[in-house]
């Protein structure tokens, strides 16, 4: 980890925190600024005083380690195997260029607020209908790639927190694993059917979370290119992983956000609930993608 203060003026400060993503997730940031803010409350204590963890990193890996050589992983491989045979490779996204054959993985963001009306309406939506808001965001998003792509099959990637007993909850640590949520939609179904059958994806997904995504791709040994992203191209995120709110002696305190010049695949959408509406950014790769 590295550290570095800025001292923009007398009173103005921006505190830059770099980590590497092999030790640490969107999550382990929420705890490390948690830590930080009550060390800082008081200046005197001993970060020895924090409350004890009851499992360490080192922990998880052993347990994980332990469950993949006992072979307690192959029922998650045969749901991921039947769930994902006969899907299309890639996700055809009309683009500004051809795929070039090895991607720079340059990117570009750009960011919407949708109203706070609406927001509020689709969670309305999701509580008559039994589904999470991810569900229904989900859903609407799969509708849009399905008209633009024409595909009606086809994969979109979710990361998932992957800490589900709360003794992981306060580690610091790379847990996030990827998550392939298929598309089946067919142009007859109506919004409802839509929803039941993306809650069914979603939770056969989440039951079967445990398996490390490299570990599948190990697994279907999907055909390699090395111009795209092996199984999915596109993600979905809905942020609830935010940092927490931070209210420290003497000081006002806000995160600042910043550009980042990368894309992990062709188009990452996240979206994230704000008292002013849903803000919705879309991080996509450059070489296919203008912003326009």
């Amino acid at each position: 980890m590295r550290l570095v203060l800025y001292r923009l003026t007398a009173q103005r400060h921006v505190l830059l925190v770099v980590t590497h993503h092999l030790v640490s997730d969107a999550w382990s940031m929420g705890v490390f600024v948690r830590e930080l803010c009550r060390l800082y409350g008081d200046a005197s204590a001993d970060p020895t005083q924090l409350e004890p963890l009851p499992v360490q990193y080192a922990d998880y890996a052993i347990w994980q380690r332990a469950l993949l050589d006992a072979g307690r992983f192959a029922p998650q491989v045969d749901f991921w195997r039947a769930t994902l045979e006969g899907a299309a490779p890639s996700l055809e996204l009309p683009a500004d260029r051809p795929r070039p054959s090895m991607p720079s993985l340059r990117g570009g963001r750009y960011t919407c607020v949708f109203p706070l009306q609406l927001q509020e309406e689709l969670a309305a939506l999701s509580r008559r209908e039994g589904v999470t808001l991810f569900m229904t965001l989900l859903a609407g998003f799969q509708v849009l790639l399905f008209r633009l792509s024409g595909q009606a099959d086809f994969v979109v990637g979710t990361p998932v927190a992957n800490r589900p007993q709360p003794e992981l909850e306060g580690l610091i640590g790379l847990f996030v694993n990827t998550l392939l949520l298929r598309a089946r939609l067919d142009e007859r179904q109506t919004v409802r059917a839509l929803l039941e059958a993306t809650r069914d994806t979603c939770l056969g997904a989440y039951a079967n979370q445990d398996l490390p995504f490299e570990k599948l791709v190990e697994a279907l040994r999907p055909q390699r290119d090395p111009s795209r992203n092996p199984l999915f191209q596109v993600t979905f995120v809905l942020q609830n992983a935010a940092l927490p709110r931070v209210s420290l002696p003497g000081l006002t305190v806000a995160p600042v956000d910043f550009e980042r010049a990368s894309a992990q695949v062709d188009l990452t959408v996240q979206m994230r609930e704000t008292p002013q509406g849903l803000v919705c950014t879309l991080e996509y790769a450059t070489d296919l993608f203008d912003e326009r």
